[in-house]
């Protein structure tokens, strides 16, 4: 299939947006929500894929205003510092002497970038901080909604990734114009936060990500006060990230079955 993707502009916000190549008329659109490494390869690849499904779909680049991101957060610098990350023991990467302590190794040049890299990362991706890309996760969604040609009026999901999975359960807190919203691995809101969900939501997660794991409980309880439906798929031997195909903890078995069920979902929620 062909499939049109390029980085377009919209007020203060930008992202990567993709659509199926010969569609000329109206589609439901998905908004795909970035994890802490950003609108990469990785998640321009995923969103062209969602384009492929039948979707009009958005990846805001979060960390990015009018257009530029800080020169520490380019995709090289991300790209450079998770590298990094990935020689580190598996689950240490979040463990600031762990990461200290191999960067001291490195070349000063070399460990002083990763450093500021990682500070910057971690800044967005901090529980406290993760709120305050909310609004301009909202400002790419009323572009859909309101201004898109393909998608203006029509039905919206989202789909995030870690960081971007909490923002998920969030926009599905904030925006009661969105119709169905999917997490992977993400963190959920808190209780008040999830007694104002608007639609129905679906999780992935990973046996071995014990952390995510303890969210589900959550997650039911703010969808059953909200009186909509939660759905939740929990995969043996999975750690962390398993979606992520560039990523060593990329798991065949899980991403493929989450992804079925995942299109499975837009297809109820969003075409229905």
């Amino acid at each position: 299939m062909s499939i049109e993707g390029e980085w377009i502009r919209y007020g203060s916000g930008s992202g990567y947006f993709a659509r199926p190549g010969r569609s000329r008329g109206s589609l439901p659109g998905v908004l795909v929500i970035q994890e802490a490494g950003g609108v990469n390869d990785h998640i321009a690849d995923l969103t062209r894929r969602i384009a492929a499904a039948g979707y009009a779909a958005l990846a805001p680049d979060l960390f990015a205003e009018n257009g530029r991101r800080p020169d520490f957060l380019s995709n090289e610098r991300i790209a450079e510092a998770f590298g990094f990350s990935a020689m580190l023991p598996p689950g240490t990467m979040f463990d600031p002497a762990t990461r200290a302590a191999a960067m001291g190794k490195l070349p000063e040049a070399e460990g002083s970038r990763i450093a500021e890299t990682f500070a910057g990362v971690f800044s967005f991706a901090a529980p406290g901080r993760v709120e305050s890309l909310l609004p301009p996760l909202r400002l790419a969604f009323r572009h859909l909604r309101e201004e898109r040609p393909e998608t203006r009026g029509q039905k919206l999901g989202c789909v995030g990734f870690c960081m971007g999975g909490g923002l998920s359960a969030l926009l599905a807190c904030e925006e009661s114009e969105l119709s169905g919203a999917a997490v992977f691995y993400g963190n959920p809101p808190t209780a008040e936060r999830l007694a104002k969900v608007g639609c129905p939501v679906i999780g992935f997660f990973g046996a071995l990500d014990q952390r995510a794991v303890a969210g589900i409980p959550a997650f039911e309880e703010g969808a059953r006060a909200a009186g909509l439906s939660f759905e939740s798929h929990v995969y043996e031997g999975a750690g962390h990230a398993f979606f992520n195909d560039d990523a060593p903890s990329y798991n065949p078995a899980a991403a493929r079955d989450s992804y079925a069920r995942l299109l499975a979902f837009f297809a109820r929620t969003l075409t229905g």
